[in-house]
């Protein structure tokens, strides 16, 4: 008679989500640690929270004096954020969508952006036409085509980089 073993394991549909979180989880920890060197460089004060948010690791620095890190109109938190995505890709061999905040300027952001979305949908549904915004990064475009779908009408994005903009249109 032969011996066989079973082991015990999670149904597939189970284990991945489990494997996505702690990929995302490694990928907030390679990146607070890039971020943490990157601070002691600069000699500048700060800590880092790391959490998840849907399905990307998502980063904050979080302290005083940190402006010079954000720069204007979030220019130079847009290139840290890719640096920090550069070093995490180069850890973990795969593409990272990872979402950096420096002094809470993407929160602050992403509400205004929300009420601009929202703001717009409700004007073009009151006039039937179409309504043209300001070029936007892809986050900030994100978070208005998201505001607009939320208020029931549709969005497109039209330009090229770095005049890319939302076009919010009638139902």
């Amino acid at each position: 008679m032969t011996e066989s073993t079973v082991e015990a394991t999670q149904p597939e549909s189970a284990q991945e989500p489990q494997d996505e979180l702690a990929r995302l989880e490694e990928e907030g920890e390679i990146a607070a640690d890039y971020l943490e060197g990157l601070l002691d460089i600069a000699d500048l004060d700060g800590d880092i929270d790391m959490d998840v948010e849907g399905d990307r690791a998502a980063v904050s620095v979080v302290g005083t004096g940190l402006d010079h890190l954000i720069g204007r109109d979030g220019e130079v938190l847009e290139a840290l954020q890719e640096l920090t995505r550069l070093a995490v890709t180069r850890e973990t061999g795969e593409r990272t969508r990872l979402m950096l905040d420096v002094g809470g300027h993407r929160a602050a952001r992403r509400s205004e952006l929300v009420k601009l979305g929202t703001e717009t949908a409700q004007k073009v549904a009151e006039t039937g036409q179409p309504v043209k915004l300001a070029p936007m990064s892809p986050f900030e475009r994100k978070m208005v085509h998201d505001a607009v779908a939320a208020a029931g009408l549709r969005s497109e994005s039209e330009g090229e980089e770095p005049n890319r903009r939302v076009v919010v249109l009638p139902a």
